[in-house]
């Protein structure tokens, strides 16, 4: 399978769902994307048929709000039928709704109050080890995400836990709803700030799924530490200078001029990495 295909048609699904539904988070969807091919397809031991085993691996999506791209991604991977998603999402009595809900096959967990992923992944991983197990639990957060305090307990908790079968996932595009994050709630350097709470950092290109694979694979060789990968992504990557790092795009629905604009960039990217 081209994954990198795969990402590009991904994208243009969230796009229809949030052009039908009028609401959305295509900024936060389109950096996300990515990570969450290469988490789905080259990484965690998670399939449609053993969605209930106790031993599949754990996933989740802290950064809620960009559920459109998780969506998506779960229905290429065959838990959802990504018609019924586009032509439902967000509407009233749906269960497709703006942040991931755990009555869906797959989701692991309700999110998107921002700071919940990682100190609950914690005690998912801390009670896999508890149990003997080997699976490996995964969460993604947004950059912005991080100046909850709450992330920072779970950080020194997973430390001082050693929990080595925790990998999280920054998604540094450096825009949040309200601008630049470093000038909302400066974080750098992130590298700095994980290693001095004994965790271990590794750096990625976030929009590169064979960057990533091998930063996942790094990840898994770490033994007495919690994993940090912070992917380095562009703000709405895929969509073209119409979107690409603009924070005005973090939620915002295209018109239907912009929606042909930011189609046709996906479909022409999606055909170049075909050929």
């Amino acid at each position: 399978m081209n994954l990198k295909a795969l990402s590009y048609e991904c994208r243009l699904n969230v796009l229809d769902m949030i052009k039908g539904a009028g609401t959305g988070h295509i900024g936060g969807d389109f950096s996300v994307m990515d990570i969450l091919i290469t988490l789905y397809f080259k990484q965690m031991n998670i399939t449609p048929e053993t969605a209930d085993d106790p031993n599949r691996d754990l996933f989740v999506m802290s950064k809620g709000h960009s559920v459109e791209a998780y969506y998506s991604v779960l229905a290429a991977k065959g838990f959802l039928d990504i018609k019924e998603v586009i032509a439902k999402f967000s509407r009233f009595g749906s269960p497709y709704i703006g942040h991931p809900n755990n009555k869906l096959p797959g989701i692991e967990m309700n999110s998107g109050s921002l700071g919940h992923g990682l100190p609950v992944c914690v005690g998912m991983a801390l009670a896999c080890r508890m149990d003997g197990k080997s699976n490996r639990v995964y969460t993604v957060m947004g950059d912005g995400e991080l100046a909850e305090g709450s992330v920072w307990e779970g950080v020194m908790a997973a430390s001082q836990y050693k929990l080595d079968n925790l990998c999280a996932v920054v998604d540094r595009n450096r825009l949040q709803i309200s601008g630049n994050t470093e000038d909302v709630m400066g974080q750098d350097d992130l590298q700095t700030r994980f290693e001095a709470f004994g965790w271990n950092v590794i750096q990625a290109e976030g929009n590169d799924i064979d960057a990533l694979n091998e930063a996942f694979e790094e990840a898994k060789k770490c033994k007495g530490r919690p994993t940090v990968i912070i992917a380095n992504t562009t703000k709405g990557f895929g969509g073209g200078e119409l979107i690409e790092n603009k924070a005005g795009w973090h939620h915002k629905v295209p018109t239907d001029e912009e929606y042909q604009i930011i189609k046709a960039e996906l479909e022409k990217r999606r055909e170049a990495v075909n050929e």
